[in-house]
């Protein structure tokens, strides 16, 4: 009799053994950040801009341009995944954009007021960024904050009463910061969402036949951005 309850608890621990490790067995395995990816986004942008009048350096009056739009781009970059779930990583993008601001007039800065025939538009041709990221695992999401260094072709064109049209466009530097989650659909597949504020700095430009004068031009822009990339 103990010799058969001896078998039976034997028997019982063994199966319950051979339940655990094949649960454990069959158990998904966590997935893994660590590799580059390759990817596509588009989103939309507005922004705050002014290019502003000056004499001598002194600010005079302004055209608010204020351009939004849509962006179409690319990104690529890598990511290590630490022991600890900490996922550190390198990005560039680059983005073709229609980010526009439309034709507005000159305001004095004194008094607010309109300056009858002075008129200005803007457009942002093209953005990028090379920027570090950093993110917590949580399986399948990373939830990640970033910054970096931006760029963009901006170009303005102030249409001033007593001048002929001067347009104006150069590759303005400056920086951005954002945060998002991406989130792997498969193994190869990563979905994103991405929000990044971007601030390109400013850019000068002279005025023919007024050497005193300049139009002083800067953008910040807010963009919110869905990708999706093939992780290698």
């Amino acid at each position: 009799m103990k010799a058969i309850l001896l078998a039976s608890v034997l028997l019982g621990i063994s199966a319950g053994q051979a339940l655990a490790a094949d649960a454990t067995a069959t158990a998904p395995a966590a997935f893994v950040w660590t590799g580059g990816y390759v990817g596509l986004q588009a989103g939309y942008a507005w922004g705050t801009s002014d290019a502003v009048l000056r004499n001598l350096g002194t600010p005079q009056s302004h055209f608010p341009l204020d351009p939004d739009g849509r962006l179409l781009g690319v990104y690529a970059g890598y990511n290590h995944q630490f022991s600890s779930s900490v996922v550190l990583g390198a990005e560039a993008d680059l983005t073709y954009a229609r980010i526009r601001s439309g034709t507005v007039e000159l305001l004095d800065d004194a008094s607010g007021g309109v300056i009858a025939g002075n008129t200005a538009d803007a457009d942002l041709k093209w953005t990028g960024a090379i920027r570090a990221r950093a993110g917590y695992a949580l399986d399948r999401f990373l939830p990640y904050v970033t910054a970096g260094v931006a760029f963009g072709r901006y170009e303005a064109t102030p249409d001033y009463m007593s001048t002929p049209a001067l347009p104006g466009s150069k590759t303005q530097t400056g920086w951005t910061i954002g945060a998002g989650v991406d989130h792997a659909v498969t193994d190869k597949i990563v979905a994103r969402l991405d929000y990044r504020f971007v601030d390109l700095g400013h850019a000068t430009y002279g005025i023919t036949g007024f050497p005193s004068h300049d139009t002083r031009v800067d953008l910040k822009t807010h963009d919110f951005r869905l990708g999706v990339a093939y992780k290698f």
